[in-house]
């Protein structure tokens, strides 16, 4: 079982929309439940957070690596396939976990794979993360 707030589901799945008929990639990272709902045991991974594509870009152009989100830190990825099927591309860039969202990108339209391609089933968790802020 995959588990991911409905806000983070909506936000993909609109991103997607806004891209199309390009695809999006986009990290993804995990909250523990235990900091925002009652719902699930306390240590349950909850996909709650992206980070924006675009974010680092330019920096990675000029260093050669991906500056724009923390490393280590995205525990799943996101994929979009406009013109494809729900299912998982050999050309997705793999994590362990990977959202798919394909048009008219509803809520019926998304699914978690497995790396190897294996559908996993995914719970929406209706609760707002914690709010995140700069040090």
């Amino acid at each position: 079982m995959v588990y991911a707030t409905s806000g983070l589901a909506e936000a993909l799945c609109d991103l997607a929309r806004e891209a199309e008929p390009e695809s999006v990639t986009i990290s993804l990272a995990t909250t523990s439940a235990g900091e925002f709902t009652d719902s699930l045991p306390t240590e349950t991974p909850v996909f709650t957070h992206f980070y924006f594509p675009e974010a680092g870009r330019s920096l990675s152009a000029v260093f050669g690596m991906d500056l724009g989100m923390p490393a280590g830190q995205t525990q799943g990825r996101f994929v979009s396939h406009p013109q494809g099927r729900l299912e998982l591309a050999r050309t997705d860039d793999l994590h362990g976990v990977v959202f798919v969202a394909v048009p008219p990108w509803e809520r019926n339209d998304l699914a978690v794979f497995s790396r190897n391609g294996i559908e996993q089933s995914l719970d929406l968790v209706d609760a707002e993360p914690p709010a995140e802020f700069l040090d």
